[in-house]
């Protein structure tokens, strides 16, 4: 299968490309456009995306690309919203005209559903109450790529994955964050200063290798026009990821809030539950413990 994923040099990107190509796909990678090249492409450069799309002509695609950041997103809203939106409509064109065919999963975030009340999970029917521009830009992004589905009939799937871990991800991410100062701390390299934002929102963690594995089974098996949750069902306070990971990296420092590293319109508790994904047979194979592991063994490598 020719199998199309843009933000193929992203966090999620690098381990869904792997993954693909072990089960025997035909992997076309879209990078971003930092470094000139012909699958280096602006999302928001529609006649670009057309191009290259025209090129491949993919029998599916895995649309990862785009601004990623909750906290950046404050800062620019308006990138966000041309990366996210722009850029998903850009790709369903291109392939509405070249590849119409094509099964495509447009990954949303579980981000989308705002705040919930403490103690339940969102499912794909609670309402959709973004309170931050990412998650606003790539609600938005949905309703688009619903569009296409009722509207042309372009077979496509939507994925809300809550947060996940492991190793790859920005530095500027929570997790990473964390190891990166904790390692400094244990190597004598820094201050046994540990700087932390707010440590009090509930998330639901994923490894990272479970969560490409519901791309690929969404990709092939997710019924069009459709939006599933990725996710563990199970939420843990940020405080209690700091926890594990300062034991696992064996440092003891206290963290000191710094009010500049909280972000606005916090969500405080966000959970979900993904059991239309498992009815089609996911399992997390995976902990979040390996997923630290993971983290802290690569950044120890650096």
């Amino acid at each position: 299968m020719r199998i199309l994923v843009t933000g193929a040099d992203g966090f999620v990107g690098k381990h869904l490309c792997r993954h693909l190509r072990d089960d025997g796909a035909d992997v076309f990678e879209f990078r971003g456009p930092e470094i000139p090249g012909p699958m280096n492409i602006e999302l928001t450069d529609g006649e670009a995306v057309a191009r290259a799309v025209h090129e491949v002509r993919p029998e599916g695609v895995v649309h990862l690309a785009g601004f990623s950041s909750v906290a950046q997103s404050h800062a620019d809203p308006a990138r966000a919203f041309a990366v996210n939106v722009l850029g998903t409509v850009n790709i369903l064109a291109a392939l509405r005209k070249s590849a119409p065919a094509a099964r495509t999963l447009v990954v949303s975030s579980g981000e989308v559903y705002g705040k919930i009340p403490e103690g339940q999970r969102a499912t794909e029917t609670s309402p959709l109450e973004p309170s931050n521009p990412y998650a606003a830009s790539k609600a938005a992004a949905e309703t688009a790529a619903i569009q296409f589905f009722r509207g042309y009939g372009l077979p496509v799937v939507v994925a809300r994955p809550f947060n996940h871990l492991g190793a790859g991800q920005a530095a500027h991410f929570v997790v990473p964050s964390f190891a990166r100062q904790l390692l400094a701390i244990r190597a004598g390299k820094s201050e046994p200063r540990l700087e932390v934002g707010n440590l009090e929102p509930v998330r639901d963690f994923s490894h990272v290798g479970d969560v490409v594995e519901a791309y690929r089974l969404l990709l092939l098996r997710g019924a069009a026009g459709e939006a599933y949750n990725v996710a563990s069902g199970t939420g843990r306070t940020i405080l209690s990821v700091l926890g594990e990971l300062r034991t696992l990296v064996g440092v003891d420092v206290e963290p000191t809030v710094s009010p500049e590293r909280f972000r606005p319109a916090e969500i405080p508790y966000l959970v979900g539950d993904a059991a239309k994904l498992r009815a089609l047979g996911w399992q997390p194979k995976r902990t979040v413990t390996e997923a630290l592991r993971d983290v802290i063994e690569e950044v120890t490598a650096l």
